[in-house]
């Protein structure tokens, strides 16, 4: 295979042997056949191969050749042939169909074992941002609980500002359903910056009874309560700003704005549920949490009130 090679390289591809250098210039040697033989396949069956003990072979003898279309040159992926085959999608089809599909279709044609076929472009990104979009929810909500516990010296309080997450999660999807959009990763991205916005709800109302509970020896319901009452002006108003934030995201309809709307989606439904359940179940888990840390430390037979947290 070297020799054939090495063969039809001198003869067809303009192979550059040696370079003759002047004073002033210098002149690549180029060996090829003459164009005037080069411009029927015939002249193959006139090509020979000169052996390792200097004999002549024609190339006719052990390889032969058919006239076909063929592209003049192949592509590979890695180490294999590879041939691009491109689709559009179709008008409310969204990609992930489209690739639901396309696997049913391969499945069913049977392709034989040595042919391999898998996504490529943007199916392929789509594909993988798929598989790890468990994985990164997971990574963010795990380094926001840490960053909680850290700031709070607590394994419990950040389980309570977690806690408002998913409503957040099943507004933004809501949102989407009933637009009748798709979960793109565009709209993972604003479940990432709902995180970052509707913990803060939370947040503001925990730090707060913490300081009563600590500072007034108020009782948990007591100093929930009326941390729910300081907060709420300013939780309303942090809400309503990132949602009249969110607005020219959705309503826009500037070039480009098709890949913004799903982030606006997810922002505003995401915050409209939340700010209305937060206020609610926020209460209730801190509550309840309190109760169960207050067991645990009863059952360990540590003291965690507010007497001891306060002994002034």
């Amino acid at each position: 295979m070297s020799n054939v090679a090495t063969l039809l390289n001198n003869a067809f591809s303009q192979r550059q042997i040696s370079t003759i250098y002047e004073a002033l210039n210098q002149y690549r040697v180029v060996m090829e056949l003459d164009p005037a033989y080069a411009q029927h396949s015939e002249v193959l069956d006139q090509v020979h191969v000169i052996t390792d003990d200097g004999q002549r072979v024609p190339l006719s003898a052990f390889a032969r050749y058919e006239r076909s279309l063929e592209e003049d040159r192949v592509q590979h992926d890695g180490q294999f042939a590879a041939e691009n085959i491109d689709f559009d999608l179709a008008p409310g089809v969204s990609l992930d169909q489209a690739t639901l599909a396309i696997e049913r279709a391969v499945a069913a044609i049977g392709l034989p074992s040595e042919v391999q076929g898998r996504l490529g472009g943007t199916g392929d990104v789509f594909k993988a941002a798929q598989e790890s979009q468990p994985l990164m929810i997971l990574g963010a909500l795990l380094l926001v609980y840490i960053v909680l516990g850290v700031l709070y010296e607590s394994y419990i309080h950040p389980l309570t500002i977690l806690s408002t997450l998913p409503s957040a999660g099943v507004g933004a999807l809501l949102a989407i359903i009933l637009t009748g959009e798709q979960f793109s990763l565009i709209s993972l991205l604003g479940l990432f910056l709902l995180i970052g916005v509707v913990k803060k709800n939370a947040i503001l109302m925990i730090d707060l009874a913490l300081q009563f509970e600590r500072n007034d020896g108020l009782a948990p319901a007591d100093s929930i309560h009326r941390a729910c009452l300081l907060r709420f002006r300013p939780i309303l108003m942090t809400t309503l700003a990132a949602i009249l934030g969110a607005v020219p995201l959705l309503v826009g309809g500037s070039e480009g704005a098709e890949m913004r709307q799903p982030l606006g989606l997810a922002i505003i439904g995401g915050l409209v549920l939340s700010q209305i359940l937060t206020l609610y179940t926020t209460p209730v888990v801190y509550l309840y949490l309190d109760r169960l840390r207050h067991r645990f430390n009863h059952w360990r037979g540590v003291r965690t009130d507010a007497a001891l947290d306060n002994p002034l």
